[in-house]
């Protein structure tokens, strides 16, 4: 269950064994322990590392993505504490040298891959996140937009479709979000063009390094020279974009806290054999990447999307969730991967959370109700 967070120490170190090494080889017993331990030639007892992950939000998550392949990141944005991290296929760890040839060896399931800091994904519609808040910020407002979505929309020879062609019909920007419209996005990703998207979405990380030891960077390649059908294709999170989750987990931290990344942090303590503590990690900032106001007009939509919206089987559970939906294709037969990243309370933030289902479909399908089960783990909790 944790075989990709905690990784493992033979064919090299992955995961916390490779980043706490030093800690778990370094030892703070009693100094008279110590000498005893020196005169009787024996080794000194390491150190002990306590984790930020929580064994019922793990468990949680890894029994809902069950046999599926995906990933699972589930943060606290005001701290950054890593509360649960699944990525699957997984591999057990008790037998990794005698299975180590073949998952090597089989690159279809990529057993060994954390997912989430590794995986590379199209965002889907997850990525509305990024057009509308450059939307905002070329605009000034939110407010007088609109839209008459009638399923699809076409500029030079290039036609985007809404999910099963449905139309919309007249949308403000909140309702375009809520309903994820692929013709609106469309549209407004023209009007926008590259090199403002660009701006924008590398403000918000992308093709910039990210605050984990080990992580696969997202990539974003718009211009100002980019064709017309490569700009729709981006405004809605397709084209040539890739993410990772933790990522996207970034972003809904980022809106939840009010426009800060806090530095994500899997260690919360480190104790000496006897249980003293040697060492706390404290909360940092990592990095602004929106204001205040734009976090709170991006929370705003989200909030839209559950409650009337994609995400609507997130309503009315005791709490209240804000979030965006995803279904980003992969296969010319339009298969696709489902999305999932929000936040709740929505007023209040206590958990963030990034989910993708590989090929699940879209996001209400398949991720919406994985993060309805760990949001209510989480409360079940507190």
């Amino acid at each position: 269950m944790f075989a990709h967070v905690v990784g493992f120490d033979t064919h090299g170190k992955s995961g916390l064994e490779s980043e706490v090494n030093f800690n778990l080889l370094s030892s703070h017993e009693f100094f008279i322990d110590q000498i005893k331990n020196e005169y009787h030639g024996r080794k000194n007892q390491g150190d002990n590392v306590i984790t930020s992950l929580s064994v019922p939000l793990q468990m949680a998550a890894y029994n809902a993505l069950g046999d599926r392949r995906g990933a699972i990141i589930a943060l606290e944005p005001k701290t950054g504490r890593i509360l649960c991290m699944v990525s699957k296929p997984d591999f057990d760890p008790n037998y990794l040298d005698f299975n180590w040839d073949n998952l090597v060896a089989d690159a279809n399931d990529s057993s060994l891959l954390n997912r989430v800091t590794n995986g590379a994904y199209p965002p889907g519609s997850t990525f509305k996140l990024v057009t509308a808040l450059d939307y905002f910020r070329k605009k000034g407002t939110l407010e007088g937009y609109s839209y008459l979505c009638e399923g699809t929309i076409t500029q030079e020879d290039h036609t985007i479709h809404c999910y099963k062609e449905t139309a919309h019909g007249p949308e403000n920007l909140y309702s375009a979000f809520a309903n994820s419209c692929n013709c609106a996005f469309a549209e407004i990703g023209t009007d926008l063009g590259g090199t403002s998207l660009r701006q924008t979405a590398e403000d918000l990380l992308f093709n910039k390094k990210l605050p984990f030891d080990n992580y696969r960077k997202s990539t974003f390649s718009l211009t100002g020279s980019s064709p017309v059908a490569l700009i729709m294709q981006t405004s809605i999170g397709q084209g040539n974009t890739l993410v990772s989750p933790a990522h996207m987990a970034l972003l809904a931290c980022a809106v939840a806290n009010g426009g800060t990344v806090m530095k994500p942090t899997l260690v919360d303590s480190i104790r000496n054999s006897s249980g003293d503590t040697i060492k706390t990690t404290k909360p940092s900032s990592y990095k602004r990447i929106m204001s205040l106001n734009e976090a709170n007009l991006l929370g705003k939509l989200m909030q839209g999307v559950v409650q009337s919206g994609t995400a609507s089987a997130l309503n009315g559970r005791g709490y209240t969730a804000a979030g965006k939906t995803g279904s980003a294709e992969y296969d010319e037969d339009g298969s696709s991967h489902s999305w999932f990243i929000g936040y709740a309370d929505a007023e209040d933030p206590d958990i963030a959370l990034a989910v993708i289902v590989e090929g699940g479909g879209t996001g209400s399908d398949a991720a919406v109700p994985i993060a309805g089960v760990i949001f209510d783990q989480y409360y079940s909790l507190h």
